[in-house]
């Protein structure tokens, strides 16, 4: 058993090495256990992770187990390359190191966004969910703290959300200032569902009496929470896999995010890839932006969504198992809560499962889109637009990261290439092809008008004025850029 002093601890991985547990003891206790595929001996590392130790400032830190290679250092080993490696999205956040997946508590708090995210610090495929944390000012430029959540005694860190407790319903806050407080699934022996709040928005403490909800069943998790006005209670939104493998959503209230009520459940299907499958979010929108004419909606991970009315206890919903993303690999998408009213917008961020071989990291976050629900003939309908923000990054003078958006217009059929992907529309039979994907895209007006993201390994792709929205995980090829449209390179999200 060793001690260490300095602020980094860096890890040999090996990405196809046995997984070993290794334990963090603090002050002599154990505190957090992952299964890492450490490497024997440094030459054998694919990458290096890190653990931070100034998350535990004055403590006596250890590992259980012998044998653990460490190479302590005041940074972490690799910074030198930090974002600036050959597959590192330059539009799109992914974390410094190791696996990313859903976001999770996405909230404005204290003149800055928040994005929490499952993250495995430790390796480069799913395992020891963490919450990793980073913040914005814009929602472009994203700077990286340490994880906000570790795996602990009630089980690893799944999905949640996060609200600002403005009247101080839970106690939590401090000096008149209102607490952020992270609501999670705690996925161990039971799945429950627990707090940790912070009264600075970057350290947080659990709360002594988790879990505040106990295990429902065993699919129990990914508590979407928020204030609901009208009735002055909280609103937690939570996916119960029932028997027979029945999805449902549970809808608890409380006053104070500590004891909570069942209200309500609304009913899903046995299909897995159908409507209500884990990792819900619920909102409320204005339709074609009338103020007076609001209707809420339920997303499910796959994307798929309802839409109806809620009286604070039960939701109606009125259209159903509606889909508006195409392609792959967009998942587990969540909405900002507390954005101040005078900006209002509804913005969204999804998990891209996008590989990024041979790096250090894996995955990344879609861009920032603002939601809007518009009128059409088949109802009402959810669109997409990229966040203004992200124009602030175009650099028409330069070849800026490699990475590009692209503006064309549509008046017939046509085909172009995009970082080497074929992309093509029949205008007379309203059909968009990308790759493999034949998807019907409406005209709008007699024409149709497509913006495309290019970063590293993803394309996004916005269609029928937001209301298409195509995702393709994709090594790019920069050097095949497109001989029409608008063309604007990007600088890097990095560069601040």
């Amino acid at each position: 058993m060793n001690s260490f002093h300095k602020r980094y601890w860096n890890l040999p991985i090996q990405n196809s090495a046995p997984l070993r547990r290794v334990t963090l003891l603090v002050d002599g206790k154990p505190e957090v256990v992952n299964q890492i595929s450490l490497a024997a001996a440094p030459e054998q590392a694919d990458w290096w992770a890190f653990l931070d130790t100034h998350v535990w400032p004055g403590k006596n830190l250890t590992f259980a187990e012998e044998n653990v290679w460490i190479e302590e250092s005041d940074e972490i080993w690799g910074s030198e390359t930090l974002y600036k490696e050959s597959l590192r999205s330059q539009v799109h956040f992914s974390s410094r190191r190791g696996w990313l997946n859903d976001p999770n508590g996405l909230v404005f708090y204290d003149n800055n966004y928040h994005l929490f995210y499952q993250h495995n610090p430790y390796g480069w495929s799913w395992g020891n969910m963490h919450w990793g944390h980073a913040t914005s000012p814009d929602l472009v430029h994203w700077t990286e703290h340490g994880d906000a959540l570790a795996p602990d005694s009630l089980g690893a860190m799944f999905s949640g959300s996060a609200v600002v407790d403005w009247e101080n319903t839970t106690g939590f806050g401090a000096n008149g200032k209102p607490p952020l407080v992270l609501i999670y699934t705690a996925s161990g022996e039971q799945a429950t569902q627990c707090l940790a709040y912070s009264n600075d928005g970057y350290k947080f403490t659990k709360f002594s009496g988790n879990p505040v909800l106990p295990e429902i069943t065993p699919g129990n998790r990914d508590p979407k929470v928020f204030w609901h006005v009208p009735t002055r209670k909280w609103v937690m939104v939570l996916y119960v896999e029932t028997s027979g493998k029945r999805h449902t959503i549970h809808f608890f209230s409380s006053p104070d995010l500590k004891a909570w009520d069942l209200m309500s459940v609304t009913e899903g299907g046995i299909d897995s890839d159908k409507f209500l499958f884990e990792c819900p979010d619920f909102f409320e929108l204005d339709l074609d932006s009338n103020e007076k004419n609001k209707k809420w909606v339920l997303t499910a991970a796959n994307s798929n969504y309802s839409i109806g009315s809620f009286d604070g206890t039960v939701f109606t919903p009125e259209f159903s198992d509606i889909s508006d993303v195409q392609g792959e690999g967009f998942y587990a998408a969540q909405t900002f809560s507390d954005i101040p009213q005078k900006d209002g917008r509804r913005i969204q961020i999804g998990w891209i499962r996008a590989d990024s071989p041979g790096m250090p990291f894996n995955q990344l976050m879609s861009i920032p889109s603002v939601l809007t629900l518009k009128s059409t003939p088949e109802g009402p309908r959810l669109a997409r637009t990229p966040v203004k923000e992200l124009e602030s990054l175009r650099d028409v003078s330069a070849t800026g990261s490699g990475c590009f958006e692209l503006h064309v217009e549509i008046t017939e059929s046509t085909e172009f290439e995009v970082s080497g992907v074929r992309i093509s529309y029949d205008y007379k039979n309203q059909e968009l092809m990308v790759r493999d994907y034949k998807i019907t895209v409406p005209l709008i007006s007699g024409k149709q008008n497509l913006m495309v993201f290019v970063d590293r390994t993803v394309l996004e792709i916005y269609a029928s004025d937001g209301l298409v929205y195509i995702t393709l995980p994709h090594l790019s090829q920069g050097e095949s850029l497109p001989e029409r449209g608008q063309l604007y390179p990007l600088r890097s999200l990095w560069d601040i």
